[in-house]
């Protein structure tokens, strides 16, 4: 093993709206690895196109793998499984790393404030851009086909196509299109970032 320092920048796909939450999480696991021998610093980044990277740093190859083998880095991989898809994992020896210039250790500068959820407005008039139009065209199309069925049958398929519609084709699309309106402080975050590495 080499007393090289190790730098490991693992990259996330984090799912739509729980932005907030992995941000927190990110900053807590490195407060939890601060703790660990041989840990140099640590830093949650996101990039322009909305890829976060949480990424660590250690004074030699060992130390990242003991704490990588640990049951306390499996249960915090764990917590992250439901707000994020791991999508690469890069690691760096040396000390002339990207890494430097970024962050200081979460255990001697305490980390930015997460970004706040949207306004409740907001989130309004998204779920109504998403659920008026199935509605719309399916009492235009559908619903005078089936004025014999019972109401109870006529409004359990209304809602069953509906939400089906919404969750799984046009809420993501209309949470992708208005992220920037949704999440400003993720924007700034993103602009930092750039500032950073520029």
């Amino acid at each position: 093993m080499t007393r090289n320092p190790v730098t490991v920048t693992v990259a996330y796909q984090v799912i739509p709206g729980r932005e907030t939450e992995f941000h927190s999480w990110g900053w807590a696991m490195l407060r939890a690895t601060a703790r660990e021998q041989g840990f140099l610093g640590g830093g949650v980044l996101v990039d322009g196109e909305g890829d976060w990277h949480v990424v660590y740093r250690f004074d030699s190859e060992s130390s990242g793998l003991a704490w990588e083998n640990s049951v306390a880095w499996a249960q915090w991989t764990a917590k992250a499984q439901a707000l994020a898809r791991e999508t690469g994992r890069r690691s760096v020896e040396g000390s002339k790393t990207w890494f430097e210039s970024q962050t200081d250790s979460p255990a001697t500068t305490p980390p930015p404030t997460p970004p706040r959820p949207p306004d409740k407005w907001k989130l309004w008039f998204v779920n109504m851009s998403a659920v008026f139009p199935p509605v719309l065209i399916f009492n235009l199309t559908i619903l005078p086909y089936l004025g014999g069925l019972n109401p109870l049958i006529r409004t359990l398929l209304l809602c069953l196509s509906v939400t089906a519609i919404v969750t799984y084709i046009l809420m993501p699309r209309l949470q992708r299109f208005f992220k920037k309106w949704l999440y400003p402080p993720l924007q700034a975050l993103r602009g930092r970032h750039k500032r950073r590495t520029a």
